[in-house]
């Protein structure tokens, strides 16, 4: 099923982000907690890329397993930095055989020997360039992108920001998801502007629940996430109990999704991390609004 059916049916949708291994002896468990995850029946599930394209094959087979063995419908990212043409066109490929309709298409990230490198001439060397090549590959593709609420770290403005965001919307893409955030006044704000500068695409926000401290860093490394004075106090009070961190973070992330559903957003996709226990009490504390029970 292609994700657009099920982003404008005007139903509400809770989906989850999972990560394929990064190495063959780790397969097998996170197999098993993509398929837990799986069995939860959110409306999607995507399965990330490794930095460089590392774990590609792997994104492959979990995100076909999901798909075929649990009938949740899934969207297999896939990145093109310091890809060639042939190697896109061969996943373009893998993917329709695999039968997998939907494609989250980005630049990816970049190892640290790649930033030291000259990229004036790889193939690609943004994202709308591997939209542009997926759209005219002419297989009939979903395919969404990716946004940043706050401003992508590369970007000189805002302004500028969503500029490119349009021309990426204008070049193939159905929707977009966002970066992870922490505030739900900077994700309206943000759909203020998109709106106001011409992107209609449905927008997904993503959440991640923050259930141990040690994440806190992280995230703001890979997102420049601002943190709102309330989630640091909760950081504060709980970081240092695990438990305690963990059902605070579970229930600070609902608190952010049923504010989002209350305000018209319809789809909220959720990074798991791969931990089912963490997607199953997310969807258990939405059970009713959602309609449906686990």
């Amino acid at each position: 099923m292609k994700l657009s059916e099920i982003l404008q049916n005007g139903k509400l949708s809770l989906s989850f982000e999972v990560f394929p291994p990064k190495t063959n002896s780790a397969y097998d468990s996170v197999k098993t907690a993509t398929e837990e995850i799986a069995k939860l029946k959110p409306s999607f599930m995507s399965v990330t890329y490794g930095a460089g394209g590392g774990t590609s094959r792997y994104t492959m087979q979990i995100a076909k397993n999901i798909k075929e063995n649990y009938g949740v419908p899934s969207l297999a990212h896939l990145t093109c930095v310091s890809s060639t043409k042939e190697m896109v066109a061969e996943k373009i490929k893998e993917l329709r055989e695999s039968g997998i309709q939907n494609i989250m298409a980005l630049r990816g990230d970049l190892t640290p020997d790649m930033e030291k490198t000259d990229r004036s001439k790889w193939a690609y060397r943004y994202a709308i360039d591997l939209i542009r090549d997926i759209r005219e590959s002419g297989d009939d593709f979903c395919i969404g992108g990716a946004c940043y609420p706050e401003i992508h770290p590369e970007s000189a403005n805002q302004k500028e920001d969503i500029r490119y965001l349009k021309e990426k919307v204008d070049a193939g893409c159905s929707f977009l998801t966002t970066q992870m955030f922490f505030d739900n006044n900077l994700l309206y704000n943000f759909l203020y502007k998109i709106r106001e500068a011409g992107i209609t695409v449905p927008i997904i926000p993503g959440i991640m629940p923050i259930t141990n401290a040690n994440q806190v860093e992280r995230a703001v490394k890979l997102s420049g996430s601002f943190m709102p004075q309330r989630f640091k106090s909760l950081v504060d009070k709980f970081g240092a109990s695990s438990d305690a961190m963990r059902q605070a973070g579970i229930a600070y992330a609902t608190d952010q999704i049923i504010d989002l559903y209350a305000n018209g957003i319809t789809n909220v996709h959720v990074y798991s991390m791969n931990k089912p226990d963490v997607a199953a009490k997310i969807k258990d504390n939405l059970s009713s609004i959602l309609g449906q029970q686990l």
